[in-house]
């Protein structure tokens, strides 16, 4: 079972080979395998959850190179359940494509299929520089997918993208850079080890590099002020798309909380709780511009992106206590938040392409039939979003709010969550008026070809009645992430997980590690 900690990245990453290779002008051979291969992930990501749910956390060396020599892939429960998340997500942006978006441009599936390989490999890797390696594979992966179908708003909002990106991706250099010269390694178990023994007269090159790496995790996971380019790209993006984009954000969280628990946590001397003084300001500030962000939206896709932004306020929140509690809470909420923005930006699609020439904005349009099913799905979309009951939302809400009720500044983060929790559903009242309820005298608007529209609908009924059944197991489900909060917790776990290779390597060759520990 340990081999198969490698499968969620080989896998997607054999099949975009497979299909740039020899099936480069077949779409429906692409298909096919790209179904399967989506199909087999989720079945992966379900054995390794189950792997990691009944024992300690495992870890696999590519090429028998042991730590931290060499790279390093560490399963526990919390990237089991990130991978099982993103699988699930991918298997149903992949069904809504299937509908027709795969047909607006080439490369479709091996782009979809990179990315997913990128995002596994995120939430799997031990070591931070393979960590700026698999973000630069979904990175590199997205630029295409969000270019798919062309387009000029497209193009532009993806030329923003890549130069947000490329800054990230040259701030993460620096900070491994700055990191690796003072501790000599990047596997993140051996830093847990090095962190506390780092020199006076090195503090500050260690700190340094350890804000970057904070900064760029911020960058990835749109917090403010380094939230701006979300909206645009986002809005820009087709719709399954954006809606697989809801797991990216999502990256930049876990490495925040993966990094602040494992290698600078309580057992770091001088330099543990490094980010904590930030997150929480930051995730206040990320509630109230999202917050007025989806107000003032015109767009139903600048709403959803908004209101991206606002949920990784109340994410980073829980986060920010650092704490059991807090990460438990944070851990619900981000897995209600992925399901609820996915079906948010997959409706936010559907309502554009049946309101034809007046898209998705926020503007009265002549009357049309067939509007119905999307004004049921994009008013249960919006219950889920702004956390009102009965729905996995408003158990997100209460859960952050009881977590961050022993924080210093609590009175500030409930006043927070709630006036913006207002805000955010007075701004999608409006936009639900606004699309589906008022209209103008006219000519019904120009709309495209007829579209078979039953598969998508589905899609975005199933994504809804996941919040639903994450509200009604809500009590299992929360459980499962106590437990997993308490082996994040377990730093020793995690580094004992690697060690033993550290072991074999001393026998093989009669060296001692210094960074082994007894």
């Amino acid at each position: 079972m340990r081999a198969l900690i490698v499968a969620p990245i080989v896998l997607p990453a054999l099949t975009a080979a497979l299909l740039v290779l020899a099936l480069r002008h077949r779409l429906d051979a692409q298909r096919i395998v790209s179904t399967v291969s989506t199909g087999l992930l989720v079945v992966v990501a379900a054995l390794l959850y189950a792997t990691a749910r009944s024992g300690p956390p495992l870890s696999y060396d590519l090429g028998d190179w042991p730590a931290p020599f060499g790279i390093t892939l560490v399963l526990d429960r919390l990237s089991a359940t990130l991978v099982l998340v993103t699988a699930l997500l991918g298997a149903a942006v992949l069904a809504y494509a299937l509908a027709g978006w795969d047909r607006r441009g080439r490369h479709f599936h091996p782009l979809f299929q990179f990315q997913l390989m990128g995002l596994a490999g995120a939430f799997l890797t031990g070591d931070v520089f393979n960590l700026f390696v698999f973000f630069e594979v979904m990175l590199i992966a997205s630029y295409g997918l969000l270019l798919h179908g062309g387009g000029a708003r497209r193009l532009n909002a993806g030329l923003r993208y890549v130069a947000v990106n490329l800054v990230g991706s040259t701030l993460f250099l620096f900070a491994v850079g700055l990191i690796y010269a003072v501790t000599g390694t990047l596997n993140m178990a051996d830093l847990a080890a090095k962190v506390a023994t780092v020199p006076a007269a090195d503090a500050a090159l260690l700190r340094t590099g350890a804000l970057l790496l904070l900064v760029v995790f911020a960058l990835k996971a749109a917090l403010v002020p380094l939230h701006w380019w979300l909206p645009g790209s986002y809005g820009a993006a087709p719709g399954p798309v954006a809606a697989l984009f809801m797991v990216m954000t999502k990256v930049g969280a876990y490495a925040i909380l993966r990094l602040s628990t494992l290698v600078f946590g309580p057992q770091a001397g001088a330099f543990s709780d490094l980010a904590a003084p930030w997150l929480m300001p930051v995730a206040l500030a990320s509630l109230a511009l999202g917050a007025v962000g989806v107000l003032a939206s015109r767009s139903l896709v600048a709403l959803a992106g908004f209101s991206v932004v606002w949920s990784m306020g109340s994410l980073t929140a829980a986060f920010g206590m650092l704490d059991a509690g807090g990460i438990a809470a944070g851990l619900y909420y981000l897995i209600h938040s992925t399901l609820s923005g996915a079906a948010l930006f997959l409706v936010a699609d559907l309502v554009g392409r049946a309101r034809g020439s007046y898209a998705d904005q926020l503007v009265p349009a002549p009357a049309l039939p067939r509007l119905g099913s999307l004004a049921v799905l994009f008013f249960v979309a919006a219950i889920a979003v702004t956390g009102l009951p009965p729905l996995s939302g408003f158990l997100g809400k209460l859960l952050v709010l009881a977590a961050t009720g022993t924080a210093p500044a609590a009175p500030w983060i409930w006043a927070m969550l709630l006036a913006t929790s207002l805000v955010v559903i007075v701004g999608f009242a409006r936009a639900g008026s606004t699309l589906f309820w008022k209209t103008v005298p006219g000519p019904a608007p120009q709309v495209g070809p007829p579209t078979p529209i039953g598969v998508a609908i589905a899609v975005c009924a199933g994504l809804v009645a996941a919040t639903a059944l994450l509200a009604a197991f809500a009590g299992p489900v929360t459980d499962e992430l106590a437990a997993t909060t308490r082996q994040v917790l377990d730093t020793e776990a995690y580094r004992s997980a690697v060690r033993p290779m550290r072991t074999t390597l001393q026998s093989d060759t009669g060296a001692v590690d210094p960074g082994a520990q007894p």
